[in-house]
């Protein structure tokens, strides 16, 4: 990433009433900011139906926009805030898989956000000892399941600094997904939680410039990349509405795994966990273990093991209509997630995970960083 590549992605962020999907669309049309900027006073060169208010809105003067961006880079710097735009290979590979992934993302920590596991753990503010101890015992077990899984949340109160200091105390790196911008912490209470963090292997992560306060729309907004930046959404406890079942939605929405924690039938706080699954809207899990099998966690642990030790890859591999499925997708499509072979061979995701394992063993696929695959040609 160039300083002006990050300087423009900022200002389109900043300019004026372009809304995030006016921005991704500029951005992906031109292939850059920098391409936006070099077509903004013929726009319908490269969006043909261009509204008259975004054509006019980019024909207008946008340096004071440019210069906020420029301030904001200075700042970032000084802070030692990184800004990772659309097109960085650092930037999250499945939020950008997102339809609608924020232009920019400001990170202060130097987590791997393209890990190979990655959940979010979520859940009510007004959590209750059930479900401290839930998330407590979660995220212990993964450690031993899963060593190298990063845990997300919204650094919250309730289940998301519950999942956080889990997290911070059996050794994961933990990411705390905020609403506002880096110059300020909400809650302030979390702050010490937030710098071990930071200091520990994760990160605190956002899409706002500084000033930006938490506002409410705020952690509507910021649920999506809760949801965009993970394999699978755990909600452990949830009122019947609440932030935790809208990350649900989200993620679910975007093709991910949603799981559930159940609790009694009478419980203010387990009524969400509980409609979820009665809706078939998440799986049912009492553990890590349950986690790790929906996941295939524990054959993609068996195909690193191998790869290590060297697959040799059969002349001519007799494939599945599964395996099949996935290979042409990959042919057509290159290089995919699993949640995006989702979308293009319709088979669920356990299936997914299932027979890209097996095409591993057959030395017909390989593993990337950030859970996608490439098709060995």
């Amino acid at each position: 990433m160039t300083e002006q590549t990050a300087s423009l992605t900022i200002a389109l962020l900043a300019a004026g009433k372009l809304s995030l999907h006016d921005a991704v669309t500029l951005y992906e049309a031109a292939g850059s900011a920098c391409g936006v900027m070099e077509h903004r006073m013929d726009i319908r060169a490269v969006i043909t139906d261009a509204a008259d208010s975004l054509a006019e809105l980019l024909k207008g003067d946008l340096s004071a926009y440019v210069g906020r961006a420029e301030e904001e880079l200075e700042w970032c710097a000084e802070k030692g805030v990184k800004v990772l735009t659309y097109a960085d290979k650092a930037y999250p590979c499945r939020l950008r898989n997102c339809h609608d992934a924020p232009l920019a993302l400001f990170v202060r920590g130097e987590c791997d956000l393209n890990a190979a596991h990655i959940i979010n753990i979520v859940g009510t503010r007004q959590c209750t000892p059930y479900g401290r101890d839930v998330t407590e015992s979660i995220v212990r077990d993964l450690k031993t399941l899963c060593p190298d899984v990063v845990i997300v949340s919204g650094l919250a109160y309730g289940i998301d600094i519950a999942a956080h200091r889990a997290a911070l105390r059996n050794g994961i790196a933990t990411v705390g997904v905020v609403a506002h911008g880096q110059d300020r912490l909400y809650p302030q209470l979390h702050r010490t939680e937030a710098n071990k963090m930071v200091t520990g292997g994760g990160a605190v992560v956002t899409e706002y410039c500084r000033g930006t306060r938490p506002e409410a729309r705020n952690f509507l907004q910021r649920n999506r990349l809760i949801a965009g930046m993970c394999d699978a959404t755990v909600v452990v406890e949830s009122a019947a509405h609440g932030g935790g079942l809208v990350t649900a939605r989200l993620a679910q929405d975007y093709g991910r795994e949603v799981f559930a924690i159940p609790g009694p039938v009478n419980a203010e706080y387990s009524k969400g966990c509980n409609n979820l699954v009665r809706d078939n809207k998440a799986a049912l899990i009492t553990s890590a273990d349950d986690i790790v099998s929906a996941m295939m966690w524990q054959d993609a642990a068996k195909a690193d093991k191998a790869r290590k030790q060297g697959i040799e890859r059969t002349l001519f591999p007799e494939l599945t209509a599964d395996e099949q499925r996935i290979v042409d997708a990959l042919k057509q499509h290159g290089d995919s997630q699993t949640n995006v072979l989702v979308m293009h061979t319709g088979l669920p995701i356990s299936t997914i995970v299932s027979q890209l394992f097996s095409l591993e063993m057959k030395g017909v696929v390989t593993s990337l960083p950030g859970n996608a695959f490439h098709l060995i040609s």
